[in-house]
């Protein structure tokens, strides 16, 4: 075999290599990583009820009464469409009157003294999406959430602790609890006891 025959055959060997290494391997690698660590992200993140897309697990929503559970405030109206933080520093008034603000309205609404609201319950995401809250914002929203949709504590602690972050995602970060997903799942609680006392 001349040289020119070396050659080529060693190109089609690399070729089937690469083919099967990085056509094949690395993606079943990368899909089935992103099953372990972000099912959300890898399968899409549309929450349905009823066979009606309502939300995204990757998105807060806006809450208002005494129903559901609050997300953390906003920059930006909780619109997609113009994701961002305040840019506000931590030295400046605006900032320090917004918090001031916020924390004011959640201890009203959630009938607790200021000093017992959570950060996050006072303060925007980088986002200004982000659904998640921390497990201390959840448990201070539970008495009215319970209360508002007559339902026991207890049903609404279980459903704060089905939608609380585990595993590999608490690991990484930290515990935290999705309101877009709890919210979804405390209206079919609703549905449900409604469809009881009927």
């Amino acid at each position: 075999m001349n040289a020119y025959g070396r050659q080529l055959l060693t190109a089609l060997r690399f070729l089937i290599c690469a083919t099967l290494l990085l056509g094949l391997a690395y993606p079943v690698l990368v899909f089935g990583a992103g099953q372990l660590i972000a099912p959300a992200q890898a399968n899409g993140s549309i929450i349905t009820s009823g066979g009606q897309a309502v939300g995204s697990s990757l998105l807060a929503q806006p809450v208002t009464g005494e129903k559901f559970f609050y997300p953390r405030p906003s920059a930006v109206g909780w619109d997609p469409a113009t994701s961002s933080a305040s840019n506000l520093g931590p030295n400046q008034a605006a900032l320090v009157e917004a918090i001031a603000k916020n924390r004011a309205e959640v201890a009203a609404r959630e009938k607790v003294a200021p000093d017992a609201v959570p950060i996050d319950a006072v303060t925007a995401s980088g986002s200004g999406l982000d659904p998640d809250i921390s497990p201390a914002y959840a448990a201070l929203q539970v008495a009215r959430v319970a209360a508002a949709n007559s339902l026991s504590e207890a049903a609404v602690k279980q459903l704060v602790a089905e939608n609380t972050s585990s595993g590999v995602n608490a690991f990484l970060g930290q515990p935290s609890v999705n309101t877009t997903t709890l919210n979804a799942a405390l209206g079919a609680a609703q549905k449900s006891a409604a469809g009881l006392r009927e």
